[in-house]
Order: C-alpha cells, then structure tokens, then sequence
C-alpha cells in the first residue's frame, strides 16, 4: 500500500485525483494558491485538478450576481416557481402553510425546485408529496460528494450488525488507498489486522 501523498504544488493531477483528501484539505489548498475557495467538493476536486494540470485558475462556477433580485414577500399556489430560486423563510412558511408543520426542505425536492422553474408552487406541493412517497419505498440516492456516507451506508448493508467503529476503520483504510471509495468485502481485512 503506497502512501496517500500531500496535497502540494508538485503534485500530479493524476495523483491527486486518485486518493481522497478532505474538503478541508482542498480549501486549505485554495487559499494557500490563490484559487477560488468557495463551492462543494466536487467543484473544489475539478478546479485543483485543472490547477495542477495547467497551472491555471479555474473560476468558480458560482453565478452571483451583482443585482441583487427582487424579495418574494408572497407566495400563492398559483405563483410561479423563479429562476434560480434560492429557498428562503419565505419559501419555508408557504411550505409549512400547505404541507404541514413536518415540511422540511431536502436535496431532492430543492432540485426539483431549480430545475421546474416557471411551474406553479401547486405543482411544488405535489411534486413534494411524491418525492416522500418514492423515498419511503427505496433508497435515497445520496450525492457523490458524500463519499463518506455511501461508504458507510454499503457497508451496513452488507455486514448487518456490524458496529460504527469497524466501519470507520473500514473507511479510514479505504480513503487512504489509492483509487475509488466506494465499500468492497476485500475492506474488511483492515479488521483483521
């Protein structure tokens, strides 16, 4: 097993982009380079990754905007969902209003939101309500930021009854090799040692 290297100027792309480095390690990187630090894991990964390879500065993706947008003070079942919505108190209280005190915003439904900009919040509701029943029935697809919880959640499921530290242990090894994260059974040998 070779050792994961230090994420440092010097570092190939391709190295890099085989090992797993915390999203604390890559905004550490950012700052200590002059690169935008802002965004998720994924944006951060691709931006190093281009950094390395070109020595250049990939901007961020993000779309801020120096007009600030009009406030939504109202929202009706027959509003229109705007583009770029940003999900706001205001937001929350129609939700709350419609749904229910156990409205919670999550990653599924505020997707739906951005990508069905121009429906109608009724449509909202009703896209809500059918995104918890399809959660009930399977699992959730968890984002490929999320590393860590994939891992753990395959890892339960193949070793029922296992306990959280062996499956931290499976991780720590995991993470440390080069090469995907995602579990296999061959990880277990970690418990054996």
């Amino acid at each position: 097993m070779s050792e994961r290297p230090t994420l440092t100027l010097g570092l190939k792309r391709q190295d890099f982009l085989e090992y797993y480095y915390l999203k604390e390690e890559l905004v550490k990187f950012c700052h200590d380079n002059g690169l935008p630090a802002s965004g998720g894991k994924q944006e951060l990964t691709e931006r190093i990754a281009y950094y390395l390879d070109t020595g250049k500065i990939k901007n961020s993706s993000g779309t801020a905007s120096t007009k600030r947008k009009a406030k939504i003070t109202t929202i009706t079942e027959a509003s229109k969902i705007e583009e770029n919505i940003i999900c706001s108190e205001v937001h929350r209280a129609f939700f709350k209003s419609k749904i229910g005190e156990s409205f919670s915003f999550n990653v599924t439904f505020q997707k739906w939101l951005k990508a069905n900009s121009g429906k109608t919040y009724g449509d909202a509701i009703d896209a809500y309500y059918e995104i918890k029943r399809t959660t009930k029935q399977g699992q959730t697809v968890i984002g490929k930021q999320f590393e860590y919880n994939t891992y753990i959640r395959d890892f339960f499921a193949d070793n029922k009854g296992a306990s959280l530290d062996d499956a931290i242990r499976c991780w720590k090894y995991k993470k440390s090799l080069k090469g995907q994260n995602k579990y296999e059974r061959s990880d277990l040998k970690v418990l054996e040692q």
